[in-house]
């Protein structure tokens, strides 16, 4: 069997699998499907699951499972999954799935086709997706073997999940080695990738990253978890409260309550610049767009979105990612034009102090530094102020305005010293 086309004909490569489960289920062996999947299949049957069977078992009510959270230790690495691999915007095809460690299904998020798909499977909170539950699966062989796993179509017991593939990979709490649940990731056949294991992978390793701290989650803004008296502990401080975003010039940075600046790399100042433009927020599947053209991914979106949560901790918000309402219109670059709406030309020029992002070369961020450009020459040579159009074209932000240099002409005469310098300049660049 040719493993390869479960990423390059996944319809071709269900198909295949088909056929040779039918024959394994009715006693013919079949040497593709490998011997610990058949060993599998055969546990399952023996504790009462039919490749026939359509619902798992279900543990608890779906209102019983908001108590149950509460109390679970994955409640502090939730926000950092959904960061990282969630995908619940209007258009997302995968479902994300947290399980307790005996595989039952404390969290799911996903778009509302997505959920409406698993809804007919049951798959959703409080039903058992274990061994015991509903038969061979994702979470049930990362539970059984305790290594993360891929299961594609016909793999699955269960004749109805054979339309879905399903990577999981168990939790372990770092200091005692014990499961503490699944993190699972299911959609349709072709949502599957070669990277969807080594992404399940990496999340699962921020999970017990956070999990091996103290204060696992609080950057995120989840509870910490209650500590004994007397018990002893290396606390991790939380993110510093931002107050400002620096994205003038070439060095940006968010600033906090406290005045410390905290550099941004290129790419995250990117990102806040775009959430800064726009009040209702932007989806991952936007910002892929805006940031890297037809060559994005949402999941490398999330990514960096999951390390500028860490960093401004509940600075901004998620689904759709936006500045929260304290932050928002908190940018230098957001100064300058709340100062243009007031009517304060000339404080907003003098708060202009360079291009927005002036290293970034990537469209979407050049059309909002073209477009402050515009509203602060506009305002400039409405002013009517000849000393403000000198002080607009000395920049470089205004060096190339033609209009302000014909305007200043008009107010100071064309053979004024200045308009002849800034004439002279402009036709230079």
């Amino acid at each position: 069997m040719d493993h390869g086309l479960k990423f390059s004909d996944p319809a071709r490569y269900a198909r295949t699998l088909r056929r040779a489960h039918e024959l394994v289920i009715s006693g013919v062996p079949q040497p593709e499907i490998p011997t610990p999947l058949v060993e599998s299949w055969r546990r399952s049957m023996a504790l009462g699951i039919s490749p026939d069977q359509h619902s798992p078992r279900h543990l608890h009510e779906v209102s019983e499972v908001l108590e149950l959270r509460r109390g679970h230790r994955l409640q502090q690495v939730m926000p950092a999954l959904h960061d990282l691999l969630a995908d619940d915007s209007r258009s997302g095809r995968h479902l994300l799935v947290l399980t307790n460690s005996s595989g039952e299904i404390l969290w799911r998020v996903g778009s509302p086709s997505v959920l409406r798909r698993a809804d007919q499977l049951e798959f959703l909170e409080g039903a058992d997706w274990s061994e015991a539950g509903i038969g061979t699966n994702a979470i049930s062989e990362a539970l059984v073997t305790g290594s993360p796993v891929q299961l594609f179509s016909a793999e699955h017991l269960v004749r109805t999940h054979h339309e879905w593939a399903c990577t999981a990979a168990p939790i372990t709490d770092p200091a005692t080695g014990r499961v503490l649940g699944v993190l699972d990731v299911s959609g349709p056949l072709d949502t599957i990738s070669a990277d969807t294991l080594r992404m399940v992978r990496c999340a699962v390793r921020v999970a017990e990253a956070l999990l091996g701290t103290s204060d696992a989650g609080v950057s995120l803004g989840a509870p910490s978890p209650p500590r004994a008296t007397g018990q002893p502990s290396a606390r991790v401080a939380p993110p510093a409260a931002v107050q400002s975003l620096e994205l003038l010039g070439d060095k940006p940075a968010a600033v906090s309550a406290g005045g410390r600046r905290m550099p941004l790399t290129l790419r995250r100042a990117e990102i806040l610049a775009l959430l800064d433009s726009r009040s209702q927020g932007w989806s991952a599947e936007e910002l892929a767009y805006e940031l890297h053209g037809d060559a994005g991914t949402p999941q490398a979106i999330r990514t960096e979105m999951f390390r500028v949560r860490s960093m401004l901790g509940g600075a901004v918000e998620s689904g759709p990612y936006r500045l929260t309402p304290s932050l928002a219109g908190c940018s230098d670059s957001g100064r300058v034009l709340r100062l243009l709406r007031e009517g304060l030309v000339a404080e907003a020029l003098e708060a202009y102090r360079a291009p927005l992002l002036s290293r970034s070369g990537t469209l979407a961020i050049q059309l909002l530094r073209d477009q402050l450009d515009m509203a602060v020459g506009s305002a400039v040579r409405a002013s009517g102020d000849a000393t403000l159009l000198a002080r607009w074209l000395a920049t470089d932000m205004g060096s190339a305005d033609f209009l302000a240099v014909d305007a200043l002409g008009r107010l100071v005469g064309r053979g004024d010293p200045r308009y002849l310098a800034f004439r002279a300049a402009c036709s230079l660049s």
